[in-house]
């Protein structure tokens, strides 16, 4: 038990949560715009695979992470006008969106790069790592600060710049009056179906980033479902913390450190098909945790 929780675990625990987070401000965003976004799963698909597919292409990460950024946006708009100007539920687009990417992914590989399963190259370019020499030999904060790639501390930044532009901007104000009460804010001349697809088109633009960070961060390849459910972890995590980026945030390190400690029971020789319902145990947890909690406060 001393080796699980090494400082290794706290790196990995940093690396596990950055996609989560990412995707769960996202997530955060379009739920104050009041709509329900399950589609973070598959827009991170279409992320990490545009990503790798401009590394190639371009010889760069960054634009790479831009071009998987910016073709998960492109996705997005599927859900943006199908449940603002088409007024379709947006439940059942997220599903065929998530559907859509995985099939979507899967043909484009081979169609691009002739493979099936796993795309492995020397010419996909992964983003670098910063090292921080005056924090690398501290006990915490090393495995934690230094030796992270740059979209785990933009991931961080954009906690406080997300909640500050919610709760502290005109805005945000908006944002969230569209989200709870989008007649009265329609009343007030408020361009509800605008602030909503912009909202979704936001989503889609952290949830690329999310894919980049999975696809060149976290490693340097793409494979078939490389999400792995994490959007939908990202979906709980937005439940959890009721559209709050912080809330959300936490519960992304709880996940993401369920994630890590996972991997890290595998190293030590426990079975991979038992380590790896970790990070899915402890979000029904939470979630079971958190329907009885407002169980008793409606009580």
């Amino acid at each position: 038990m001393s080796g699980l929780f090494a400082p290794a675990l706290l790196h990995a625990a940093t690396q596990a949560i950055t996609p989560l987070l990412l995707a769960a401000l996202g997530g955060a965003l379009c739920g104050q715009a009041g709509v329900f976004n399950i589609a973070l799963e598959g827009q991170m698909l279409i992320g990490a695979f545009a990503a790798v597919a401009g590394s190639v292409f371009t010889h760069a990460a960054w634009a790479g992470v831009l071009i998987g950024a910016a073709a998960a946006m492109l996705f997005a708009l599927i859900l943006a006008y199908g449940a603002t100007r088409l007024r379709g539920d947006p439940i059942v687009i997220g599903i065929g969106m998530n559907l859509l990417a995985s099939g979507l992914t899967a043909y484009l590989l081979r169609q691009m790069f002739g493979v099936s399963g796993t795309f492995a190259d020397p010419a996909i370019a992964g983003l670098a790592t910063i090292r921080i020499g005056a924090v690398q030999g501290v006990p915490v904060l090393g495995p934690v600060l230094s030796g992270q790639t740059a979209l785990t501390w933009l991931a961080w930044v954009l906690v406080g710049a997300i909640g500050v532009a919610l709760f502290r901007t005109p805005a945000g104000l908006r944002l969230r009056g569209v989200g709870e009460a989008p007649d009265a804010a329609a009343a007030l001349g408020v361009r509800v179906d605008a602030y909503r697809i912009g909202a979704v088109l936001a989503s889609g633009a952290l949830a690329g980033l999310a894919g980049a960070q999975l696809s060149l961060g976290t490693v340097s390849l793409f494979s078939e479902d490389m999400s792995a459910g994490r959007g939908w972890i990202a979906v709980v995590a937005v439940m959890l913390g009721r559209s709050n980026p912080l809330y959300a945030a936490l519960a992304c390190v709880l996940f993401g450190f369920a994630d890590a400690v996972g991997l890290r029971l595998q190293g030590q020789g426990l079975p991979s098909q038992l380590t790896d319902t970790a990070p899915y145990v402890v979000t029904l947890a939470a979630l079971v945790l958190s329907h009885r909690r407002r169980l008793g406060r409606t009580a």
